[in-house]
């Protein structure tokens, strides 16, 4: 079986974060915590519809710091807790993977964006900035975990 390599079509970031496997699971799947993280600096979200289950819808909209709205809907494929989610999103089209992972009771998250395309990426990346965007997402994540109160229960 051949092996098709996706990397050209595709933006990775891994990171350790330094909150429990829990914690920073409660934060990627409950719309009360990622509205406080989610999108890149100077951006806030509304999260109109956050169906955290296989086949549900996420829907939102995240404002720039021009004042501009962009709307973003997505699906979810595939959840696994504690170990993986997988959505679609449309306009432009991807698939996002962010796999978790506990280690000496950090996590580690592998955060993959694949675009159907070369072209599509490299358009999203020129036009939007995604690949700063979601350096940045995650260095918010990471300054949320820091300054949660009582970071080793999530309730």
């Amino acid at each position: 079986m051949e092996t098709i390599d996706t990397t050209n079509r595709e933006m990775r970031i891994t990171r350790r974060m330094k909150a429990p496997i829990e914690l920073v699971w409660k934060v990627w799947t409950d719309p009360e915590h990622i509205v406080h993280w989610w999108g890149p600096n100077g951006f806030t979200s509304t999260i109109h519809e956050m169906d955290f289950k296989e086949g549900g819808e996420w829907k939102l909209t995240m404002h720039g710091p021009d004042g501009t709205n962009y709307p973003n809907r997505s699906v979810y494929k595939e959840i696994v807790p504690l170990k993986k989610i997988i959505f679609e999103h449309f306009n432009p089209h991807f698939f996002t993977t962010v796999l978790f992972e506990s280690q000496d009771g950090e996590t580690i998250i592998d955060w993959s964006m694949l675009f159907d395309t070369v072209e599509m990426r490299d358009i999203v990346v020129k036009a939007h900035k995604a690949d700063k965007g979601q350096k940045e997402n995650v260095e918010k994540l990471e300054k949320y975990l820091a300054e949660l109160p009582d970071r080793s229960r999530p309730e």
